[in-house]
C-alpha cells in the first residue's frame, strides 16, 4: 500500500491512503539508520510504501520515494544531529511577531536561507499587527521593507482581528503549505481560524505573551476544508542551518546572489575582498546591514545565539 505521512511521533507514523485511509505505522530498524543521519529517518509529507501486519491494523514501512524537497534544521538537543521539518512542500510560511515573542532577524534569515537552499517559495506573515504600539510598529516596517524589497512576499496578519486571513487562504489552495515559528505566535490559532473544524489545541492565554500558547509537540498535516494541505509545526526556538558550505551560502541569500557575478573574484565570499559588490552594495545602504551580519554569522559557522539590532 501506498500513502503519505501526516503525523510523526518519533517511532509511530500515521499514514493516509489516496482513499483517505489511516494507518499507524512504524519502521523496520535497518531502515531507520540506513543512509539516514538525521533524528528522524522519516517526517510529514514523505509518501511511503508500508505492508499492513496480519495480526493488527498496523503497517511496516517498506521504502520511501524520493523527495521534491524537504526543510531541515539542526536538533536541539543533538547539536551534531539534523531534524527533518517536513517534506514535499509547495510553500512555507513563516509567521512573524515584533513581541509576545518577539521574532529576531537572525531566525528569519536563517528560515530564509534554508527555504533558498531546498528549493521551497517562503512567504512572511507578520501577525499581530492589531496590537503594535507606535515603536513595534516602526520595527514591523522596517523589516517589511527588507524583505519586501529582496523579493519575498510579505502579508501583515492579524488572526484575532481576522486581517488578511481570506489573502492566506488564497494562498494556500490546492498545495502543501507549512507553517513555522516560535512558540506563540499564533501557529495553531492561525490553522484555527483559515479551518475551524480542525479545532487545534491551544493553552490558556499567557501573561507573559498575552496570547494563546502554541501547544503542538509533533509535525502534523491536516486537509484544508477549501483544498490542499497544511502542516503544523512544533514552535522552534533557533534555527540551526545544516551543510552549508561556505561558497555556496551566499547564493542562499538573493540580494547577495544577483550581485555575484559583479564581484571580482570568482570565489569571492565577501568578506575583506577588493572590489566586491556586495560590500559595495552594503555601504551604499542597498543591503540590510541585519541581513549583512547574519551572512557573516552564517559563514562563520555560528550558532544563532546573538541578536542583531535592524537600526544598526
Amino acid at each position: 500500500m501506498t500513502g503519505v505521512i501526516i503525523k510523526s511521533t518519533g517511532s509511530w507514523y500515521l499514514v493516509r491512503t489516496e482513499d483517505h485511509q489511516q494507518f499507524q505505522c512504524r519502521i523496520r530498524g535497518k531502515f531507520r539508520i540506513k543512509g539516514i543521519k538525521s533524528t528522524n529517518p522519516l517526517t510529514v509529507g514523505d509518501h511511503v510504501d508500508f505492508d499492513l501486519e496480519k495480526k493488527s491494523n498496523t503497517g511496516i514501512i517498506t521504502n520511501i520515494h524520493d523527495r521534491k524537497n524537504y526543510i531541515i534544521r539542526k536538533s536541539v538537543k543533538l547539536s551534531k544531529q539534523t531534524h527533518i521539518i517536513a517534506a514535499n512542500i509547495d510553500c512555507a510560511f513563516l509567521l512573524i511577531t515584533i513581541d509576545s515573542p518577539p521574532t529576531l532577524p537572525s531566525f528569519i534569515d536563517r528560515f530564509l536561507a534554508t527555504t533558498e537552499a531546498y528549493h521551497i517559495e517562503a512567504i512572511l506573515l507578520f501577525n499581530k499587527i492589531d496590537i503594535y504600539d507606535e515603536n513595534q510598529n516602526l520595527q514591523k516596517n522596517k523589516l517589511l521593507k527588507i524583505y519586501s524589497d529582496i523579493g519575498y512576499q510579505c502579508i501583515e496578519i492579524s488572526v484575532t482581528k481576522n486581517i488578511n486571513i481570506n489573502k492566506v487562504k488564497n494562498l494556500m489552495k490546492d498545495k502543501v503549505s507549512m507553517i513555522s515559528g516560535h512558540s506563540g505566535v499564533g501557529k495553531s490559532s492561525l490553522i484555527n481560524t483559515i479551518a475551524p473544524s480542525l479545532n487545534l489545541k491551544i493553552a490558556e492565554i499567557s501573561t507573559q505573551h498575552k496570547q494563546g500558547q502554541h501547544t503542538t509537540t509533533f509535525a502534523e498535516m491536516f486537509a484544508l476544508p477549501f483544498g490542499g494541505y497544511i502542516i503544523d509545526t512544533p514552535g522552534i526556538k533557533g534555527f540551526g542551518v545544516v551543510d552549508f558550505k561556505q561558497q555556496e551560502i551566499g547564493d542562499y541569500f538573493r540580494e547577495f546572489f544577483v550581485l555575484k557575478n559583479k564581484c571580482k573574484f570568482n570565489n569571492c565570499l565577501h568578506v575583506n575582498e577588493p572590489n566586491c559588490a556586495v560590500k559595495e552594495a552594503l555601504e551604499k545602504g542597498n543591503i540590510a546591514p541585519s541581513r549583512y551580519k547574519s551572512y557573516l554569522q552564517l559563514l562563520a559557522g555560528e550558532d544563532e545565539n546573538y541578536r542583531i539590532n535592524i537600526y544598526e
